[in-house]
């Protein structure tokens, strides 16, 4: 049996997030529950666990590892649970130019998904401090005067003016990391 062949509204799933950031709990739920909308009985569970890198990761490959490292940790850590999502939003320099995205990593009992968000460029004055060695979040507070952004709209949304949100950006990597759930007979088992 895996996460879904057994699923039914009498057996309650726990989907543990790895981080209390209200945002990524709240995409997940979004995400989940858009994928199996059928399916009501999900409990969305916010725990911080390691991600075994930086509070900044500052490259494709750091973020990637964090997203992991978190869903592994959960893994590990609350074995009663049925599904386990890392998010770990990262940065990278691209010439002289920073470009921000995340990366979702979910794992089940024998399966496991990933994806990327899209990108989006970040200003001079948020790059400045970065290279400073400031975390995105805090440097977009200071240069938006805000608080705690990185828990409400972030970065992304204070760029689109909120056309999107935080919860909108995660989401749909949220729902393409759950590809190989969805279409487990195209994707093999593996020991997630």
């Amino acid at each position: 049996m895996d996460e879904f062949s057994s699923y039914s509204s009498i057996m309650l799933k726990k989907v543990y997030i790895g981080s209390k950031n209200p945002v990524k709990i709240e995409c997940t739920r979004h995400g989940f529950e858009e994928v199996f909308s059928n399916n009501s009985r999900m409990e969305f569970i916010g725990k911080s666990v390691s991600s075994g890198v930086g509070d900044q990761p500052m490259t494709d490959e750091d973020t990637l590892l964090g997203a992991e490292n978190r869903a592994r940790n959960l893994k590990v850590k609350f074995p009663g649970g049925n599904f386990f999502v890392g998010i770990e939003g990262g940065i990278q320099k691209i010439g002289d130019e920073m470009e921000a995205f995340a990366w979702v990593v979910i794992l089940g009992e024998r399966r496991a998904g990933k994806a990327r968000t899209s990108t989006f460029q970040l200003p001079p004055r948020i790059v400045d401090l970065i290279n400073q060695g400031m975390e995105l979040g805090h440097a977009d507070d200071m240069v938006f005067k805000r608080n705690n952004s990185k828990q409400g709209n972030g970065a992304v949304g204070i760029l689109t003016n909120n056309v999107i949100d935080r919860v909108e950006y995660y989401r749909h990597a949220i729902i393409l990391a759950l590809i190989p759930f969805i279409n487990k007979e195209l994707y093999q088992m593996n020991n997630g």
